[in-house]
């Protein structure tokens, strides 16, 4: 009998069904001869440089790699030599934008531009203390929660107050302002609204009817531009937080409902601080949606593949949950860069090994329901058909599985040898697993010295009754 892998089911005490998706490793729907998909490893994270402060945000400008890390900013160059350029100030994440010629620097409540010789900090009072901004059309247009405010085309240093736009569909407060298409976008808590580059002597957007969406941002930085438009963790009024694509007057929802269970676990101040960011490669597109102690990804491409959304988790725990350490990830000099969110240092990833900044980080994965329609059955083997051998020289990993009759509570771990290196015609095989009177569910752990693929969990049985 096989049983699928790519996601699993237990139960919680309200005596429900609920999902379990995969950790620290990647759902790959693919047609092998074995099975339609398989989990992979997912990528380790490499020491790549150490800075002046902890990761605020990075940004690829003219082929350079910047960052904010503590106060600083810096540029890292391809050989992850960091080098400050100047002093912005504290704050939390930082908001980029490039112009012609410069980019803009959204740090704590204040602007700054780099041209690529000096820092320049926009002082003009008229600015206000800016939470988030964009360049568009050649504009600066930010945001003090309340406001819409743009630099003047003829002086990015100056501000003109009787030049004020406001978001009105909603008096909810503005999160952030962000462009698509050339269209500038207000993301409230509570709604969306789209303006349209009009110029005139006034604020220069207007807003586009029937394009306001009646949903919003958690938080500032609770969105990313995903999948050719914004994707969002956010509500609408008396509604819950989940994870939404934008669409012209309206959203998608993309968050499952075992989702928006996690999400019912923290409180909207935790939340408001999530942070979303996108990655696009090797045909996956992924979204990351960053929460206090984890990551959870959406990987869109395999979602349409399989016709159902593909979620997993992220995290640099061996066991349960601990804050992911890899943000603000930026594509370049050819490799994808990230920020630690628990240190000073920036990293690259691989797929040689999982371990993150060197530390072992733990797998795990569950599996459906296994049934013998209704007959019960003595489990005589389990094993999982993976591609092994690919561990570290040193290494001899183990992998643990358990089970459960009732989906709440788990037998004793049984492991076994995940064999050692070039070991790749090693068996992953439990036998005699008990037996089970209805159904029970399997869920496996290890790792991430144990580099391994898992393409499907074959069970023999034998049933107790005809």
């Amino acid at each position: 009998m096989q049983i699928p892998i790519l996601s699993g089911i237990y139960a919680d005490a309200q005596a429900g069904f609920r999902t379990s998706y995969p950790r620290n490793l990647v759902p790959v729907p693919k047609q092998t001869g074995i099975a339609n998909g398989y989990l992979k490893p997912a990528e380790g994270i490499e020491l790549f440089a150490t800075g002046p402060g902890v990761d605020r945000g990075g940004f690829d400008w003219e082929g350079v790699h910047y960052r904010v890390m503590g106060a600083k900013l810096c540029t890292i160059s391809s050989a992850g030599v960091v080098t400050q350029l100047g002093d912005v100030g504290p704050g939390g994440r930082v908001r980029f934008s490039n112009g012609f010629g410069y980019i803009s620097i959204w740090t704590g409540t204040r602007l700054y531009y780099w041209d690529g010789s000096a820092l320049t900090q926009v002082t003009d009072a008229d600015l206000g203390a800016v939470i988030h901004g964009v360049w568009i059309a050649g504009y600066n247009l930010s945001t003090d929660g309340t406001s819409l405010i743009v630099t003047e085309l003829a002086d990015k240093t100056q501000v003109n107050p009787l030049k004020y736009g406001s978001a009105e569909t909603d008096p909810d407060p503005i999160q952030a302002v962000d462009k698509l298409r050339n269209e500038a976008y207000a993301l409230g808590r509570y709604s969306i609204e789209v303006f349209d580059n009009v110029g005139g002597d006034g604020f220069p957007f207007q807003r586009i009817e029937g394009a306001m969406i009646p949903r919003g941002l958690i938080g500032t930085h609770a969105y990313c531009e995903f999948a050719s438009t914004f994707a969002f963790l956010g509500s609408g009024r008396n509604e819950a937080p989940a994870v939404y694509l934008a669409a012209p007057g309206d959203s998608a929802k993309i968050s499952t409902a075992e989702i928006d269970k996690v999400l019912e676990r923290y409180t909207d101040s935790e939340l408001s601080g999530a942070v979303l960011e996108s990655r696009v490669m090797q045909g996956h597109a992924w979204l990351y949606v960053h929460l206090p102690d984890t990551t959870w990804v959406y990987d869109l491409n395999a979602s349409k593949a399989v016709q159902e959304p593909i979620w997993f988790e992220l995290n640099s725990a061996v066991v349960g949950r601990a804050t992911y350490r890899a943000r603000n990830m930026v594509l370049s000099y050819g490799q994808w860069i990230s920020g630690d969110p628990t240190g000073m240092t920036l990293g690259t990833f691989t797929e040689d090994s999982g371990e993150h900044y060197g530390d072992v980080v733990g797998w795990d994965f569950g599996t459906l329901i296994l049934y013998n329609e209704g007959r019960g059955a003595i489990v005589n083997e389990l094993e999982l058909v993976a591609l092994t051998g690919h561990v570290s020289a040193s290494s001899d990993p183990v992998i643990w599985t358990s089970y459960s009759v009732d989906g709440e509570t788990w037998s004793a771990e049984k492991p076994i040898p995940a064999g050692k290196q070039g070991r790749r015609n090693k068996r992953l095989a439990w036998r005699k697993q008990g037996c089970m009177t209805h159904w029970r569910t399997q869920r496996f752990r290890g790792t991430s010295d144990c580099h391994v693929a898992f393409v499907r969990l074959e069970a023999q049985l034998e049933p107790l009754s005809v």
